[in-house]
């Protein structure tokens, strides 16, 4: 295999790596574990369209949407720490 060829397939391997850390990034939290809200919210008895089962869906998607902040808040913090303290790896 000549040099230049190598060296490419070098580069698409990293580069394919490369993006595949950063997809990761956006995925959503889950709110507890990795359940399925419908399924959590039947199995503690609510009936479907009953205003405890919209309550736990809500509770539910309240939770992921703090949990997303969260994220996204400590990911900005560590970003401007990075950038005030250059000199700490």
């Amino acid at each position: 295999m000549p040099l230049a060829t190598a060296t490419r397939l070098l580069m698409g391997v990293s580069l394919a790596i490369a993006l595949s850390a950063c997809s990761a990034r956006y995925q959503t939290p889950t709110a507890m574990g990795g359940d399925d809200d419908d399924a959590v919210c039947q199995s503690r008895g609510y009936a479907q369209g009953s205003p405890e089962y919209v309550a736990c869906r809500k509770d539910r998607d309240v939770q992921r949407s703090a949990a997303t902040a969260r994220a996204d808040r400590r990911q900005r913090d560590l970003g401007e720490y990075m950038l005030n303290h250059p000199e700490r790896p």
